[in-house]
């Protein structure tokens, strides 16, 4: 049977060699004493006669000097273990029930410090760390089902709206076909909306393990980039590509695909009208590297700062047009296929997204 590490962190073991060598000395110097202190040698000497009286006091005062000794060192242990066991168990035990009443802002206060840390003053530790994590989360979940709320709530109230208004009669026809197409495309944002909460729910949760196969990055990139062609023209942006045709990565397609998919169309919806969009991928290292940059309008410092976080939009003036998640799903994907992805930015003059992703 494999022996247990012993944990780094503890200095000082209740359960330790020292400890025991020590208890032992103590009984055996008491024990010793009593011996001394309560029997006389002239007892057992043949010389010497004792009444029977006196052999009964001195044999019920032994008794009971030793009974007092042994209530003491009862007390003594009593108090011993109460104060290393019994109050930093009841700590644990309180705080166990405050994390199961759901407050999460328990925190227990270790007994010792330094070299004098043993098992217990750990689990206190490890059961901070638990409370906080507890914390957190419950915090983000919390802070999850109120942006969910939040953004379910205007495509909506735009659904209840538009739809009311279609009632109304003698409504002409350019107006009916205005409003049915805004019905169409809120519709369409609210299920694309649900399908990235689900897709996001899942990558979190680990419920997606990426299929790893070794492909070539350049034919991914323009099989995605045809996908947007209509899109390109709509707006007549120039688009420049810039691609070492030899990369072999090993990675999900599938995965990869959502990455670019929201890089181009974010690089679409954020330019300029016959503005540019430059695609390039080259070998950094044992990286490929891909860079997605627009002529767009740009973003702030700030922005840049928060953009992969769930349902945050720096550009309140075209929140229309997304709902906050694409980029959080992007930085997923990125975590898990073991690269990296990075953005700079300039207010009026553009954005750039950096993927950077292991080679096979």
């Amino acid at each position: 049977m494999r022996r247990k590490k012993k944990d780094k962190r503890i200095k000082y073991s209740l359960f330790s060699f020292h400890r025991f060598f020590f208890a032992f000395c103590v009984v055996g110097f008491v024990v010793t004493v009593s011996f001394l202190l309560f029997l006389n040698p002239s007892w057992f000497s043949e010389n010497v006669y004792i009444p029977d009286d006196t052999i009964k006091k001195r044999a019920i005062s032994t008794l009971l000097n030793i009974i007092f000794l042994c209530l003491s060192f009862a007390v003594i242990d009593s108090i011993r273990r109460r104060v290393h066991f019994g109050i930093p168990l009841e700590n644990i035990l309180d705080a166990t029930r405050e994390i199961t009443n759901g407050n999460f802002k328990v925190r227990i206060k270790p007994m010792h410090k330094f070299i004098f840390r043993n098992e217990l003053d750990v689990i206190m530790d490890d059961f901070n760390k638990m409370a906080e994590e507890l914390e957190s989360n419950t915090s983000l979940k919390n802070d999850f089902i109120a942006d969910v709320s939040h953004e379910f709530k205007t495509p909506l109230s735009v659904i209840q709206n538009y739809a009311t208004m279609l009632q109304e009669p003698g409504l002409d026809e350019d107006k009916r076909k205005e409003y049915a197409k805004i019905l169409s495309d809120t519709s369409m944002n609210l299920s694309e909306l649900v399908t990235n909460i689900l897709k996001l729910n899942k990558l979190e949760n680990q419920q997606i393990f990426p299929e790893k196969k070794p492909y070539n990055l350049s034919e991914q990139l323009c099989e995605c980039m045809l996908l947007f062609e209509s899109k390109f023209e709509k707006k007549n942006l120039n688009i420049q590509l810039d691609l070492d045709e030899n990369l072999i990565i090993k990675a999900d397609y599938d995965l990869l695909t959502h990455v670019w998919s929201n890089l181009f169309s974010n690089a679409i919806k954020f330019n300029q009208v016959n503005g540019k969009i430059f695609l390039s991928l080259s070998k950094e290292g044992n990286f490929a590297m891909v860079k997605v940059k627009d002529t767009g309008c740009g973003m702030t410092k700030e922005t840049c700062e928060h953009i992969f976080e769930k349902f945050y939009q720096g550009d309140t003036s075209r929140s229309t047009q997304g709902n906050g998640l694409g980029l959080a799903l992007v930085k997923r994907v990125i975590d898990i296929t073991s690269g990296d992805i990075s953005v700079s930015s300039t207010v009026g003059i553009g954005t750039t997204f950096t993927v950077l992703l292991p080679l096979e």
